[in-house]
């Protein structure tokens, strides 16, 4: 499914439906410069080049997919589930704005890929500074608990 989102503080964030984004959200000195993703207990947020509309395409397949060979960065990483209720939100997105995919409760393994793309198909902020990428979201289920993997590096870290 193909999701419009609101990157304010150029991230977005998939979570479990009962889960909060406690303390600094996992955005560890490694997580900012190395994943670009932050993970918690249940919860995922993964960074964005822009804090401005941006695109996500999220896909839940039956085993791991291979991966995109026009992904400037892609990064893999556990995520519980245990409500198997998933939502996917921006930071200011009030309870309702989310959006929400029902899946089977347990853990799943997200690959986030980073592909360079072109503005959304709606209003977005013409002035926010950043490079427009659509945020390829995989996931599969995942037996065995795995740390968040760098699979391909991408280029530096953004100006922020």
């Amino acid at each position: 499914m193909r999701l419009v989102i609101h990157a304010d503080q150029r991230q977005f964030s998939l979570r479990d439906k009962t889960a909060w984004l406690p303390g600094d959200g996992g955005w560890s000195d490694e997580a900012v410069t190395s994943h670009r993703v932050a993970v918690e207990p249940s919860s995922l947020a993964v960074a964005t080049a822009r804090s401005d509309l941006v695109e996500a395409d999220l896909t839940l397949h039956p085993a791991e997919p291979p991966l995109l060979a026009d992904a400037e960065h892609v990064v893999e990483a556990d995520l519980a589930v245990p409500s198997g209720r998933l939502t996917v939100a921006g930071p200011a997105d009030y309870p309702g704005q989310e959006h929400v995919l029902d899946l089977a409760p347990g853990r799943y393994r997200v690959r986030v890929s980073y592909v360079e793309g072109e503005p959304p198909a709606t209003t977005w902020n013409e002035h926010e500074y950043g490079e427009h990428y659509r945020y390829v979201v995989d996931l599969w289920p995942s037996a065995e608990p795995r740390p968040v993997t760098v699979v391909r590096q991408g280029a530096a870290v953004w100006d922020g």
